[in-house]
């Protein structure tokens, strides 16, 4: 049972797949629940507001923003792909909506991070939060600059966030690799929760994983918090080897974390 700590919260990428999975979710967690894409996404229901922006666009960042508790962004480009895109809405976007929280009085942020901040260790290494940022590609890059510009909102206008390095989120994994990095959508709500209402939050890194037998993330700095995921990957392991074949362990896809954007672009060429 979610904790209902915030009046209004806003939710970012709402028009996404995990922002569709969170609406419904979130609405335990506030009184109003802020939706926010770059397009129209439909028509606000009891309980939701829409505010539709752009996050490359200041002003309209800055409206989104006014008048809310706390934020759960999963705004932005969540896949690897050209510089360009990815600058304006991960680099710049996230810089506009730290500004915008400093100037409202917002104080605690839950940031979609990835694991593709990491994406370069290899798949038989087991990292924490205090491992070195190795990103797998522009869109890591872009995540691991949001951290750091997350650290500095904290450090200089003690701004909480999280930064969540999201997994793979959905209903089910749908390869190996998937089988160490799953997150639930019930798990990921999980962890939504327990970072809106741990007293303290500060600035934590914290992997977005479901309680997976296999895994190459080790968690134990985020305890404080208090996120117990209850779902794991393990109950669909003998499907997922039935329709999946042998990996080539030559192939980098099969070495690093990142999986296959360690492989992706370049872009333009």
């Amino acid at each position: 049972m979610a904790i209902k700590v915030h009046d209004k919260l806003l939710l970012t990428g709402a028009a996404g797949g995990l922002g569709k999975a969170l609406r419904d979710r979130l609405k335990a967690n506030c009184s109003i629940l802020r939706l926010s894409d770059v397009q129209a996404f439909g028509e606000a229901v009891e309980g939701e507001e829409i505010a539709l922006a752009d996050l490359a666009d200041a002003a309209a960042v800055d409206a989104m923003v006014a008048g809310v508790d706390a934020i759960v962004h999963l705004g932005g480009v969540s896949v690897e792909g050209p510089f360009g895109p990815i600058l304006q809405a991960n680099i710049v976007g996230v810089y506009n909506l730290y500004e915008a929280a400093r100037r409202h009085g917002v104080k605690r942020i839950i940031f979609a991070s990835s694991n593709h901040v990491t994406g370069f260790y290899r798949q038989n290494e087991t990292i924490t939060a205090d491992h070195p940022a190795r990103p797998d590609g522009f869109y890591g890059l872009s995540k691991a600059f949001g951290e750091d510009l997350s650290r500095f909102y904290f450090d200089r206008h003690g701004i909480e966030t999280a930064c969540v390095r999201i997994g793979s989120s959905f209903p089910e994994p749908r390869d190996r690799r998937m089988l160490a990095t799953w997150l639930s959508f019930d798990d990921l709500h999980r962890l939504i929760t327990a970072c809106l209402t741990t007293p303290i939050l500060g600035h934590s890194i914290i992997f977005g994983m479901s309680d997976n037998a296999v895994t190459w993330w080790d968690n134990s700095r985020a305890r404080h918090i208090g996120y117990v995921p209850q779902d794991s990957s393990d109950v669909f392991r003998d499907a997922v080897y039935a329709r999946t074949t042998n990996p080539d362990l030559s192939d980098p896809v099969a070495q690093y974390q990142g999986g296959g954007f360690v492989v992706a672009g370049p872009f333009g060429d």
